[in-house]
């Protein structure tokens, strides 16, 4: 899948500021297709934190700000794609526009930090320790994504297709699927991260494995809001579309994907 795992590729996700401001080019699809967390999560990190508040770093279109707003919390977003906030604003949630590294907290201070498939995006320099200075003693970072990995026989159509479609891609040298290990020890450098500010306890790594069914047309709604191919051109993102139309239709038009979400988080120590 055209996603980037927490890991260290040739260059940092979050110097790749074009790709990581890319998805808000159909910030409507994206927030219709794209996947929300596991309610044990959600619940696990309210749970877990001292306080109602939360900042959501990388909110997007508010996907798990909503799930952290319906289990009573109040939520602000920071997005540095403006169209992606301004759906996030649509949707009910208030929605600040920077990246994290440059906003502004202005002196607030939450109980909670999320980010939710975006602290790639983060510059691991200025993530935890900034997260750090805007959480209270004893709140709670929460650092979470999915590993979207479908099954070998839409996995492999798509790797062939965007071999050839688009040989220069950085996914293109990627093997169709990826071992759940390339995730964990990317949010094992979270919690390395995380631990090296000297301002956590230690940190805890917590995995949930889920099923959902998609239909051929849910899927290849899917596929465009992904790293991968939200700055392909037209013709090649038809291209991707059309060969995995047929991987999933030859499976009779649907498919059950097996996701794992995994999270590193950890609680603020309790000095001021």
């Amino acid at each position: 899948m055209p996603t980037l795992p927490p890991d260290q590729p040739a260059q940092p996700p979050h110097r790749a500021r074009q790709m990581a401001e890319s998805f808000g080019t159909d910030a409507h699809r994206y927030d219709e297709a794209r996947p929300s967390y596991p309610g044990d999560l959600v619940a696990r990190v309210v749970a877990g934190s001292p306080g109602p508040d939360v900042l959501d770093v990388g909110c997007g279109t508010g996907i798990a700000a909503r799930q952290f707003q319906a289990a009573g919390c109040t939520v602000l977003g920071v997005e540095p794609d403006a169209r992606m906030a301004g759906l996030a604003r649509a949707r009910g949630l208030r929605a600040e526009v920077a990246t994290f590294e440059d906003w502004e907290p202005a002196g607030r201070t939450f109980d909670t930090v999320i980010a939710a498939q975006s602290w790639h995006w983060v510059d691991p320099a200025v993530g935890a320790v900034k997260a750090a200075r805007v959480l209270r003693p004893h709140g709670r970072l929460a650092v979470f994504g999915h590993v979207f990995e479908p099954p070998e026989e839409v996995a492999e159509p798509f790797a062939a297709a965007c071999r050839r479609l688009v040989p220069d891609s950085p996914f293109s040298s990627r093997p169709a699927r990826q071992p759940i290990e390339v995730y964990r020890a990317g949010y094992t450098k979270i919690a390395d991260t995380i631990r090296g500010t000297g301002q956590f306890d230690e940190p805890e790594q917590w995995r949930f494995d889920w099923t959902r069914s998609y239909t051929r047309d849910q899927w290849l709604a899917l596929l465009p809001t992904t790293g991968g191919l939200t700055r392909l051109r037209p013709d090649q993102l038809a291209g991707i579309l059309s060969a995995v139309g047929r991987a999933v239709d030859a499976l009779g038009g649907r498919f059950t994907m097996q996701y794992t979400t995994l999270a590193t988080t950890a609680a603020r120590s309790g000095t001021a």
